[in-house]
């Protein structure tokens, strides 16, 4: 299923042996080579005062409305328990806010919020607030992972404009495809006498 980064900050994180919420999603800890998120940041005040305040995605047993549910707090990490999530901390790397542009040069706006799917918490669009004068005309890009050809300190490069705003467009134009059974010939309203004085 895939959720809007926006949805999951303030998300619940549950404790089946608290037998309810311990911590609320702070933020997200992204891997800049390949999108996937390693850990939230966690707030909240049975976790405020601990060293352990990062959730390690490996420890999420479910995602639903209600929450995120774990075990129990222990499952919660400090920043230098997990080499990988150290690392990808000392990059001070986050999306939100990145320039995109094109490898033409173009600059197309910058990064406002994302998708992710929930059953592997890996990035898979990125949406674009365009600029002023773009704005007027279009104001949010939505753009694959799969045009993303680098990323640096300070911008998102995709391949080409032309291909999200075709793929934009083709998806305005999509025309449900079904019948409705109630329009096949041979279907007649019943009639009804219900006549008004």
């Amino acid at each position: 299923m895939l959720v809007m980064n926006s949805r999951i900050i303030g998300t619940p994180i549950l404790s089946v042996q608290a037998g309810g919420p311990i911590a609320t999603i702070k933020s997200a800890i992204i891997d800049p080579n390949d999108l996937k998120i390693l850990g939230f940041h966690l707030e909240g005040p049975l976790v405020n005062r601990a060293e352990a305040r990062i959730l390690d995605v490996r420890s999420i047993r479910e995602y639903s409305q209600l929450g995120m549910v774990i075990d129990n707090i222990e499952e919660l990490v400090a920043p230098d328990d997990v080499i990988k999530i150290q690392n990808v901390l000392e990059l001070n790397f986050d999306l939100i806010n990145l320039k995109v542009r094109t490898k033409k040069g173009t600059k197309l706006g910058h990064i406002i919020d994302y998708t992710l799917t929930s059953e592997d918490f890996i990035v898979q669009q990125i949406i674009v607030r365009r600029p002023l004068v773009k704005s007027l005309v279009d104001p949010e890009l939505t753009i694959s992972r799969k045009e993303i050809v680098e990323i640096t300190d300070y911008e998102v490069i995709i391949k080409d404009e032309e291909k999200v705003l075709k793929a934009r467009a083709e998806k305005e134009d999509f025309v449900p495809n079904f019948v409705n059974p109630f329009r096949e010939q041979g279907f007649a309203p019943a009639k009804t006498d219900d006549k008004k004085d």
